[in-house]
């Protein structure tokens, strides 16, 4: 193998993980603010109440959500870049496996699929624990 390509499958490697840790950072903000929050508004206060008694871990998420959906959004941020700006432009000599000459285009969509519903993800989970409450409360008003 040449050191393009390993240089190349390195690159693809890190973007991959980005995009992984992308969608796990969405899902821990969903979990830790945007998930009880809509779970109260829904009248479900007691299956918030059980959660939290089963994995009580998610109340120091909580206190911390500006930390949460910081680094969410930053790993986020980082993966749109990488894969809209940094990998198109590394791409021009892209290696993929001989046998099976339309890997690297899967690869490719399901990297877009998994940071899109990151994105959507983190979205709601904004939404949710920062805008709902100032917006019900002005409609309560």
């Amino acid at each position: 193998m040449t050191e393009a390509a390993t240089g190349q499958e390195r690159r693809a490697r890190r973007a991959a993980l980005l995009n992984y840790f992308s969608l796990f950072g969405s899902f821990s903000t969903l979990i830790c603010c945007a998930l009880p929050s809509v779970l109260v508004l829904l009248g479900m206060g007691t299956a918030v109440a059980s959660i939290l008694s089963a994995a009580p871990w998610l109340v120091s998420f909580s206190r911390h959500k500006v930390w949460t959906f910081s680094i969410a959004g930053i790993l986020i941020a980082c993966s749109f870049l990488m894969t809209y700006v940094i990998a198109p432009r590394l791409r021009g000599g892209e290696v993929c496996d001989a046998d099976d000459p339309t890997t690297c285009g899967e690869v490719s969509k399901l990297s877009r699929v998994i940071l899109w519903s990151s994105a959507v993800v983190w979205s709601g989970g904004f939404f949710v624990a920062y805008l709902l409450g100032p917006i019900l409360a002005r409609m309560d008003r």
